[in-house]
C-alpha cells in the first residue's frame, strides 16, 4: 500500500485527515511525521503545518507451520455461515500462540513476560469474524446468512436475512457498533496485527454511499452557483470518505474535515 501525505495544524489533524482519505480507523495505519508544525512570527506570520505520511498497515497472508488448530481454513472469499452454527473453539482458555510460561508467572503472581504472537493469516481473522457475526445476529433472535470475502487486506462481512432492520438501526448506528465490536474480535484474534473489517447488513452500506455521493453532487452545485462554503452533517470515516472521493472527481471544489469524533464533518470549499 503506498503512503498517502497529508497536512494539518497539528499533527493530529493531519493523520485526521489521512484517516478521511482512507476510510479507515487510526488503529488501521502506520504514521509517518514528516514535519511538525511551527508558530509563525506573533504567532501568524511565516508558520508551517504539520505534514504526515500514513499507509495501511500490511497484513500477513502466509499460513505459519505452528498455527495449525484442526479448523478448515477457507481461501479468501465465498466463506457462508447460517446464523446460530458457528463452531465451538473449546480450549483451555488460554490463546494458542501464548506460552504456557506467562500463565505460570501468573499463577504464581509474578509479572508474566511480553507475550509473541504469531501472525494470523486474514483469512483466519475473516472466519472469526464470521463466526462472531454469526452468532450476534442468533443471540438477537434474528435469521440470517453471514458470508465473507477478503478484497487488499480488508474483510467484507455481508448479512442478508428478511426483516434485519433492528441491526442497522437509526442512520445505521447499530450497524457501526458491530462493526466495532467485529474489529475488537479480529484485533483479539490477531493479537494486534488485524485486518480491516466492514460490515454491511442488507446491502445497507452500498445503498448509503450511492445516496451520499448523489446528496453530495448536489451540494457541491450549491457550492458552485453560490461561493460559499458549505459544512456537511457529522458522519462516520467511511461516509467521509465518500464525499471526498466523490468531490475530488469534481473540478471547482475541494474538502476538508473539522471537528472531533463523533462529530466530525466535511465542510466542501470552492477551490
Amino acid at each position: 500500500m503506498e503512503w498517502v501525505q497529508t497536512t494539518g495544524r497539528t499533527v493530529d489533524e493531519a493523520v485526521d485527515a489521512a484517516l478521511d482519505e482512507l476510510g479507515v480507523h487510526a488503529e488501521d495505519v502506520e504514521v509517518e511525521v514528516l514535519e511538525e508544525p511551527k508558530a509563525g512570527f506573533l504567532g501568524r506570520f511565516g508558520g508551517s503545518e504539520a505534514r504526515v505520511r500514513v499507509r495501511l498497515k500490511p497484513i500477513s497472508r502466509e499460513k505459519p507451520q505452528d498455527r495449525r488448530r484442526g479448523r478448515k481454513q477457507g481461501q479468501g472469499g465465498g466463506r457462508r455461515s447460517e446464523g446460530g452454527r458457528s463452531k465451538n473453539r473449546g480450549g483451555s482458555g488460554r490463546r494458542p500462540s501464548e506460552k504456557p510460561a506467562t500463565t505460570a508467572a501468573r499463577n504464581r503472581g509474578e509479572e508474566a513476560p511480553a507475550v509473541e504472537h504469531d501472525e494470523v493469516p486474514v483469512e483466519e481473522q475473516a472466519e472469526a469474524a464470521e463466526e462472531f457475526v454469526s452468532g450476534l445476529v442468533t443471540a438477537i433472535g434474528l435469521e440470517g446468512e453471514v458470508s465473507s470475502d477478503v478484497d487488499d487486506d480488508t474483510i467484507e462481512l455481508r448479512v442478508e436475512g428478511p426483516e434485519l432492520g433492528l441491526l442497522v438501526g437509526p442512520k445505521g448506528a447499530t450497524l457501526s457498533a458491530i462493526e466495532e465490536l467485529t474489529r475488537a474480535v479480529v484485533q483479539r484474534e490477531a493479537g494486534g496485527h488485524a485486518a480491516r473489517v466492514r460490515v454491511d447488513v442488507a446491502g445497507y452500506r452500498a445503498k448509503r454511499r450511492v445516496a451520499l455521493e448523489a446528496f453530495t453532487r448536489k451540494v457541491v452545485e450549491e457550492v458552485l452557483e453560490s461561493g460559499e462554503d458549505r459544512a456537511m452533517e457529522p458522519m462516520g470515516s467511511i461516509d467521509r470518505k465518500t464525499v471526498h472521493d466523490t468531490v475530488n472527481d469534481i473540478d471547482g471544489v475541494q474538502t476538508t474535515s473539522e471537528g472531533e469524533d463523533p462529530r466530525r464533518y466535511v465542510v466542501i470549499h470552492p477551490a
